[in-house]
């Protein structure tokens, strides 16, 4: 029997690589350009899955290429900590203007968003000289064991895996699901039952719940958590690993809550789509609090990797030339109305939300509201069939989450809406 050559690369997965490293698809990658993805037998795929949010600007953008290109042919590794460069300075320099406030501000960088949180978590911990952490139900900030014991889901990130770190500890996530109040009751009891907050490092939190469902949390609730953490000496820690660089229709999540309330995180977790596919997080703020570890406290030895370093600012270049977070904004606002228009027709569509393009459709019994994880996986697979790469995400497994490029061109976006809608018509009744 002739096996295709997927079936082929499939044996060959499962018989080499480990069940726990979980594949979406079934299909190889041959190549990529813009929003479009084609596999080793030459099938075409329209990509709004970006690698998790990592490919805002496209694949292989002409400028991210060429900057790769450029540094390759300089030098791809010194370690930062034993010969520096100018390019890390100098984006730790642009980090620093770009992400909101005008308060004095450093940056040190990192490989991977779970390295940039743990860190953050470090630093917060050096400041305050406390052990303490708070994260939220539902919220995802990495696969490393510290990491996980912050993230709020069990399924599959945590299971089989503790036990974990002391001192963290969750809360109810004040979203559209959650209730502000609820959520303060809840940490009002952590505070009487389980720790003081007076040993509480930091708050950590997505202005976005990306892995938790696409979950914006409430302006009030920045607000508050503002104003929790001033009245206790507590860092906040705004988690922008996947909400960052143009796809909320801002550089930055938090560009929003600061322009309605003034409220600025003290340390902000960057990753994901900072450098275009190369292995490249940061974490950023004021700079009286990062200053905090000694010398040699943080650091890596690929932390801050010269070639990621160059595709980085190729981004922020074109991110600023092509308006790409505007860019977002009109794209997730079309796809949120095509969305909400099929409401009707698609009974078991419970919710459609988000911020600029980053935005998610909900899926629930229109009779019990149950949430509804088959659909959920019968549309994505009506969708791949068709040539549309999608993601799902939430607690229950009930959300699907669109991260298409921002680049993507007006008549491939209309396309990829039209399967999505064939899609959502076919198997989401």
């Amino acid at each position: 029997m002739n096996h295709s050559r997927n079936e082929q690369l499939q044996a060959r997965r499962a018989a080499a690589t480990p069940r726990g490293v979980g594949v979406m698809a079934s299909f190889y990658a041959d190549r990529a350009e813009g929003a479009e993805l084609w596999d080793v037998e030459g099938r075409r795929y329209i990509d709004f899955a970006g690698g998790i949010a990592v490919m805002n600007v496209g694949h292989r953008h002409p400028k991210i290429v060429a900057a790769l290109q450029e540094q390759l042919n300089r030098f791809t590794h010194t370690c930062y900590q034993v010969v520096p460069y100018e390019s890390y300075v100098s984006l730790a320099e642009k980090l620093n203007a770009l992400t909101p406030g005008s308060h004095a501000k450093k940056t040190a960088l990192f490989s991977t968003g779970a390295e940039a949180v743990e860190n953050a978590i470090k630093i917060a911990r050096a400041y305050t000289k406390r052990p303490g952490v708070i994260a939220f139900g539902g919220a995802f900030h990495g696969r490393s064991l510290f990491a996980v014991s912050l993230t709020g889901k069990v399924q599959p990130y945590k299971a089989g895996f503790g036990p974990f770190p002391a001192e963290i500890y969750h809360a109810p996530f004040p979203c559209h699901c959650t209730s502000l109040d609820e959520t303060r009751k809840a940490v009002e009891h952590l505070f009487k039952a389980d720790i003081e907050p007076s040993r509480v490092a930091a708050i950590i939190f997505e202005p976005v719940q990306g892995e938790g469902g696409f979950n914006v949390i409430q302006t009030e609730a920045v607000k508050w958590l503002r104003k929790l953490c001033d009245e206790h000496g507590i860092v906040l820690i705004a988690d922008e690993v996947q909400t960052g660089f143009g796809r909320t229709g801002k550089m930055f999540a938090m560009e929003h809550f600061f322009e309605r309330t003034g409220v600025l995180p003290d340390l902000m977790t960057i990753a994901k789509s900072l450098a275009s596919g190369m292995p490249l997080s940061a974490v950023t703020g004021r700079a009286e609090i990062m200053d905090a570890p000694a010398p040699g406290g943080l650091g890596g030895t690929y932390a801050g990797n010269p070639l990621a370093i160059a595709s980085a600012h190729a981004v922020i270049e074109v991110m600023e030339q092509e308006q790409l977070p505007a860019r977002g904004q009109k794209l997730g606002d079309q796809l949120q109305a095509r969305l909400t228009s099929l409401r009707g027709q698609v009974l078991r569509i419970s919710d459609v939300r988000g911020l600029g393009a980053m935005v998610a459709v909900e899926f629930a019994d229109p009779k019990t509201g149950a949430p509804d994880a088959d659909v959920t996986k019968r549309v994505q697979a009506a969708a791949l069939e068709r040539g549309l790469i999608l993601l799902s995400c939430g607690v229950n497994g009930n959300v699907l989450r669109f991260l298409f490029p921002l680049t993507i061109p007006d008549a491939l976006f209309a396309e990829a809406l039209d399967v999505l809608q064939a899609a959502l018509l076919d198997a989401g009744r």
